[in-house]
């Protein structure tokens, strides 16, 4: 079922992460192509499945730096780093926006695995309480700038 939300918030892609391994650090790349029902071209967590595309707020990871910790753009596994909306906000179901893309999400949070690095550097990982996990209903190319909406 998908949901839509009234007064429907908007944001802006700031980064746009992939990673050739899982369990890797995601690197920005600028721009990527997500394919439907399969994620992100070249990233290792895509697939037929329902985390295709990984997405976090660039506000919650400014908290979390200003806690001290030195993190980078895709440190937390996300392929889209977003400013403006509050992902873990949006129930699952909501759809959003990118140009043609268009994802929906499918599940807030996760377990963090064996207490990744950022854990070690830290004390915490965001990517449990703020991630988001969407797959890919239309596909087509996100890059760094682009204006997402959530519909």
């Amino acid at each position: 079922m998908r949901h839509s939300i009234s007064g429907a918030a908007s944001g802006t892609v700031l980064a746009v992460c992939v990673s050739e391994k899982k369990g890797t650090a995601k690197k920005d790349v600028g721009s990527a192509e997500f394919r439907r029902e399969h994620g992100v071209v070249g990233d290792a967590h895509a697939g037929p499945w329902h985390r295709q595309v990984s997405l976090l707020s660039f506000e919650r990871v400014e908290e979390f730096r200003a806690r001290g910790a030195s993190v980078g753009d895709g440190a937390f596994g996300e392929n889209l780093l977003v400013e403006g909306i509050d992902f873990k906000a949006l129930p699952v179901g909501t759809t959003l926006q990118c140009g043609a893309v268009l994802l929906e999400i499918t599940q807030i949070g996760k377990k963090c695995h064996s207490e990744c690095e950022i854990f070690h550097q830290v004390g915490d990982c965001i990517m449990p309480r703020e991630g988001a996990f969407a797959r890919v209903l239309e596909g087509g190319t996100i890059k760094k700038g682009d204006a997402i909406h959530v519909r």
